[in-house]
């Protein structure tokens, strides 16, 4: 993206709070930003915020006669490599079909010969009346491609297809814009595992822990958008599907196992999940009653399958890159690097989940690449960042071995 310019119309809608992200990060890929905001837009995120995240002038009126004389929205419109609207709401795209030109930002869309990126984001209701889905293939038809948008969460407290894609995939879409031709990992499969296991105590309870799946769901999107086949296996998130992936969900250990074997061969494997150790030996079809005077039940565990120690020794099957994580409370490089040993894998990351770091559930992750040829310290950096930085070590790592 170095040198690409990007303009970005932000119309109204909740997930506008994320775009200042997306233009921080298309900065960061070296690409030029310029804004064009609706009104809807400037209830949720500033033109001031936006103007000192892109280092340019944001636009928002049709009528100002001093944008006009100093830019004019038909040069707006043609001076940009892509336009992206993000968030496309259904008012937009239902305005953008009906080839409206009643604000700045539909006028700059009538009046451009760019190609039109629309990321949409929208209650699930909305995203799949008649008039939306018909406006959609309208939108196609003239050439407007789409990012998401996905399953997941809203901001409505309802749950599905609707949601604006994250950040991290906003941004990889616009690399793979720019970057039309063969990908680094094109014809090559990776297995992703990520997020908790949940051991069955009885139907009603389970063993599991505090892992969000964050990290292992970033990895896997980020391996998909440098065109690599990817299988993503993942216990219980709240996470939305990453685009581009084979998605297979499971519960338990034993059945990530499975899953994973099935999915084999590969040529990468990045077991990211936060897999349980134990099990209980027995886990009864009825639940656990508590009676009045009776004994606390006793739970007998057992060890779980070690998926990580299993498929790097998986002989003719073993896939040429076998990627491990560490999540320590202490020692935390010692410890690894003694678990890369034993385990039999290539690479582990290394991170310290220590309750104080708030790695679990957050957003951000300070790791430690640990090979045979020696630690490197990575900083503390987003998990989207950390995918990346782990996948380009991937890319160069196949690179130097062809």
């Amino acid at each position: 993206m170095q040198g690409k310019r990007v303009l970005l119309i932000v119309s109204g809608g909740i997930a506008a709070v994320k775009i200042p992200e997306v233009v921080r990060r298309i900065r960061e890929q070296g690409g030029h930003v310029r804004c064009v905001i609706t009104e809807g837009g400037k209830q949720f995120v500033t033109p001031l915020s936006l103007a000192a995240l892109s280092e340019d002038k944001v636009y928002d009126d049709l009528f100002s006669l001093t944008d006009e004389n100093e830019m004019g929205h038909i040069n707006l419109s043609r001076q940009a490599d892509v336009i992206m609207v993000a968030p496309a709401t259904a008012d937009i795209m239902a305005r953008m079909a009906a080839g409206m030109a009643n604000d700045l930002a539909t006028t700059v869309l009538l009046a451009t010969d760019k190609p039109v990126i629309c990321v949409p984001a929208m209650n699930v209701r909305m995203w799949e009346h008649a008039a939306t889905q018909a406006n959609l293939e309208t939108l196609k038809q003239r050439g407007v491609t789409f990012v998401g948008p996905v399953d997941g969460d809203m901001a409505c407290g309802e749950f599905g297809m609707g949601r604006m894609s994250e950040p991290a995939e906003i941004v990889g879409a616009l690399v793979n814009f720019f970057n039309a031709g063969p990908k680094p990992l094109a014809g090559r499969h990776a297995i992703v595992t990520s997020g908790p296991t949940h051991e069955p105590i009885d139907p009603v309870r389970y063993i599991a822990n505090r892992s969000s799946g964050k990290q292992g769901h970033a990895i896997a999107a980020a391996l998909a958008a440098y065109g690599c086949k990817t299988t993503l296996v993942t216990g219980p998130t709240a996470l939305p599907d990453p685009a581009g992936c084979d998605v297979i969900k499971i519960e338990s250990a034993r059945d990530m196992l499975a899953a994973v074997e099935s999915a084999l061969p590969a040529d990468i494997a990045v077991c990211a999940a936060a897999v349980a150790d134990w099990r209980t030996d027995t886990a009864p079809d009825q639940k656990i009653k508590k009676q009045a005077g009776a004994d606390t039940p006793a739970l007998t565990m057992v060890e779980n399958p070690d998926i990580l120690a299993t498929i790097s020794k998986a002989g003719n099957k073993r896939p040429p890159l076998v990627i491990g994580f560490a999540a320590e409370t202490n020692d935390v490089v010692a410890n690894a690097t003694d678990k890369r040993t034993r385990k039999g894998c290539d690479w582990i990351v290394a991170n310290d989940v220590s309750p104080s770091t708030g790695t679990f559930s957050g957003d951000s992750n300070t790791v430690h690449l640990i090979s045979e040829t020696g630690t490197e310290d990575w900083p503390t950096q987003s998990k989207s960042d950390v995918a990346q930085q782990l996948v380009i070590r991937i890319i160069r790592h196949f690179e130097a071995a062809e």
